[in-house]
């Protein structure tokens, strides 16, 4: 299982996509507070359907709670990965394993360049154009999860469909 992070996330139709991306990946979703919205807002709800009730998530009073957690939850020590567009190494450069987390930031500034700097190595970004400051944050957290996953070989996820009326 890949673990999502957001860290003192704004906006509630991102965090709804996020929660239910993870939903559908066995993902779990961890929200470091504060957060800019309540949880039981419709709108969180209104992004992640039906799926939100589904969402594995744990709340995590500050940074240094969900830093406590990974320490006394993890044996394997899994690693963070920090998505930032302040970062030196792609998201295609690492080798994610099962366990490992994916910290995002807020989405007016990212994650807090105090914790940047303590983890440079483990700071990954999406290539983008120079000139643009970031892409969506539900969109990041699904093309790095799905990196993820990929190198995992999509570990107990289904690999293929069927039609719902017709036959292939």
């Amino acid at each position: 299982m890949i673990n999502i992070v957001l860290h003192e996330p704004e906006i509630p139709y991102n965090t709804g996509n996020i929660g239910r991306t993870c939903v559908i990946t066995g993902s779990r979703l961890h929200l470091i507070r504060p957060y800019g919205f309540f949880l039981n807002d419709k709108m969180i709800k209104r992004a992640g359907l039906d799926y939100w009730s589904k969402l594995d998530v744990i709340e995590h009073d500050n940074v240094e709670a969900f830093y406590q957690f990974v320490a006394e939850e993890s044996e394997s020590r899994p690693r963070i990965y920090y998505a930032t567009t302040k970062a030196k190494h792609r998201y295609t450069d690492v080798e994610f394993h099962d366990g490992d987390y994916i910290m995002f930031g807020r989405e007016s500034a990212g994650i807090p360049e105090e914790i940047l700097v303590q983890h440079p190595e483990d700071c990954i970004r999406i290539p983008m154009l120079p000139e643009e400051r970031s892409l969506n944050l539900s969109n990041s957290a699904a093309i790095i999860l799905y990196e993820a996953l990929r190198q995992l070989d999509f570990l107990n996820l289904e690999s293929e469909g069927n039609l719902h009326h017709l036959s292939w």
